[in-house]
């Protein structure tokens, strides 16, 4: 079942709880059946690579960015320039996402 989120992909947001609190980061991927999201830099686990020749793959640790909880993060707002909550309104024969607190539109 697909949930229906506020956050899309290349959003900048913030992360308002957990390990990494106070980061901010691009929005990667959105997973809305799992509700969670891929921010850059976020969340960054280690994972063991198996050598690959034949996609040139070097065997190791690599780091990755892990799934942050959509509730654990917030968008931020251009004109503000801090976390908000969004909003929706019809312009014109669109819905747009509106900030909260400015009431600017979120979309680029």
């Amino acid at each position: 079942m697909q949930k229906s989120v506020d956050i899309r992909r290349n959003d900048q947001v913030r992360v308002i709880t957990g390990r990494d609190k106070g980061k901010e980061g691009r929005v990667l991927r959105v997973m809305p059946g799992g509700g969670k999201v891929l921010v850059e830099h976020v969340m960054m686990v280690k994972k063991n690579v198996r050598p690959n020749p034949q996609k040139n793959i070097k065997g190791g640790i690599a780091e990755q960015e892990s799934a942050v909880s959509i509730s654990n993060v917030m968008l931020l707002c251009k004109s503000c320039s801090r976390p908000v909550r969004v909003g929706h309104e019809h312009r014109g024969d669109r819905s747009v996402r509106v900030c909260k607190s400015c009431g600017n539109t979120l979309e680029k």
